[in-house]
């Protein structure tokens, strides 16, 4: 927002006064109100490292999807670190209705921006459903940070296709979560831009120096080979399973949640070993004991355009890697070698017992997947997404301007 004392100068007839004295006021950054169908302490992913980066200079609001609990009716705000504070709906468990639960949210948003005197702000969203709840507002911006194809997860809302091509109208950006994604969208919306998943490098590059064996890993045998995210319809059960009974030798490491399926119908085997989920901080120190690292993605609709945030990640921590064949990690990082990429169970143990074999060269690899790393940050991701944000926020505003000056003409005149 532009300097509230600045008032064009229409008795000269002409806006060029106005639009240079306009350009010349720094732009304060309005907060950012987020709604997102993922919670903040779930899983440590894209999200959370770009709006932490966002934080550094703007409030961030960070609304979650309602929680139903004990006949309760309460809007929970906590703030997580300077800036930033996740918004928790507290809904009763018998609010059924969907009228009457949009209708509850929708109050709840309109109170936490007169609570917490938000009036100049962008809206980030990361569901599109939260348009039914949320159309009352009139952000200065609209940003759809368009991070997987929601519409193909298990038990995606019927309406979701739709209310994305609202947003769409909506939107003044499109971000999508990878390249894949990317194609995708790109004839749905003016101004769509790719964001592939980046890294925070010098986090996952401490499993290259770690000493510390996490308790419940340090008397797993080797070899061990690890995968850490979310296990759901996206796993590949089937893979696990038939790669662990025909290597009972190797020992398989799964850490974190199991959600949306069924725990039982995940592989059980003595090498088998799941961890649950673990803290972001945790995971350096699991990745280090492994011998290869996993992405374990099953082949449906679900995983057609992912970019596992892992897959650099993985790399920056210094492992080989195996992979199932993922449009977004075949290109870039099974093309450049980085990842070998394994259609079948054959397949995969082939990749994997060469890359256990591999020791030897383990160092002349690692420096050019190192010298691929230094061009990714998440740093750089944000940086480039807050000037496409600034390039819109200033272009409404000069517009506005433009407007502005030229009616106070018209009057003048008149």
């Amino acid at each position: 927002m532009y300097a509230d004392n600045y008032t064009p100068n229409a008795t000269n007839g002409t806006s060029e006064n106005a639009l240079r004295s306009f350009e010349s006021f720094p732009m304060a950054k309005p907060d950012l109100l987020v709604f997102s169908h993922l919670r903040w302490d779930f899983v440590y992913q894209r999200p959370q490292h770009l709006l932490k980066r966002s934080a550094r200079d703007r409030r961030v609001f960070f609304i979650e999807e309602p929680v139903y609990d004990n006949g309760s009716m309460r809007l929970e705000v906590s703030e997580r670190e300077t800036n930033l504070k996740v918004v928790v709906p507290h809904l009763p468990d018998g609010l059924q209705s969907e009228v009457a639960k949009t209708a509850v949210l929708h109050e709840m948003v309109n109170r936490l921006l007169m609570e917490n005197n938000i009036h100049q702000y962008c809206a980030w969203y990361y569901t599109p459903m939260a348009l039914d709840f949320t159309r009352q507002l009139r952000p200065m911006a609209v940003v759809y940070d368009c991070m997987d194809e929601l519409s193909a997860f298990k038990g995606a809302p019927e309406s979701l296709t739709h209310r994305e091509r609202e947003l769409f109208q909506l939107a003044d950006l499109v971000f999508t979560g990878g390249q894949s994604l990317y194609e995708a969208k790109r004839d749905q919306h003016h101004s769509v831009f790719a964001f592939p998943s980046s890294i925070d490098r010098q986090h996952f590059m401490q499993a290259r120096t770690c000493c510390t064996e996490p308790a419940d890993q340090q008397n797993i045998p080797h070899p061990r080979l690890g995968f850490f995210g979310v296990v759901d319809e996206r796993f590949d059960i089937a893979l696990l399973d038939e790669v662990s009974r025909q290597r009972p030798d190797w020992q398989f490491v799964i850490i974190g949640p199991v959600v949306k399926i069924d725990p039982e119908s995940l592989p059980r085997r003595e090498n088998i070993h799941y961890l649950g989920g673990k803290s972001y901080q945790e995971l350096p120190e699991y990745i280090a004991g492994w011998d290869v690292a996993l992405l374990l993605f099953a082949q449906n609709e679900s995983t057609r355009f992912i970019s596992p945030t892992k897959t650099p990640e993985y790399l920056a921590a210094g492992k080989p890697v195996v992979s199932t064949p993922i449009r977004d990690v075949i290109h870039p990082y099974g093309e450049k070698g980085f990842v070998r990429i394994a259609n079948n169970a054959q397949e995969f143990i082939a990749a994997a017992e060469e890359l256990l074999g591999a020791e030897a060269t383990r160092e002349k690899w690692l420096g050019t997947v190192d010298e691929f790393l230094a061009t990714m940050s998440w740093d750089e991701t944000w940086a480039r997404m807050s000037r496409l944000i600034d390039d819109v926020l200033a272009k409404k505003t000069r517009a506005a301007m433009v407007a502005k000056a030229g009616h106070a003409h018209r009057n003048v005149a008149a």
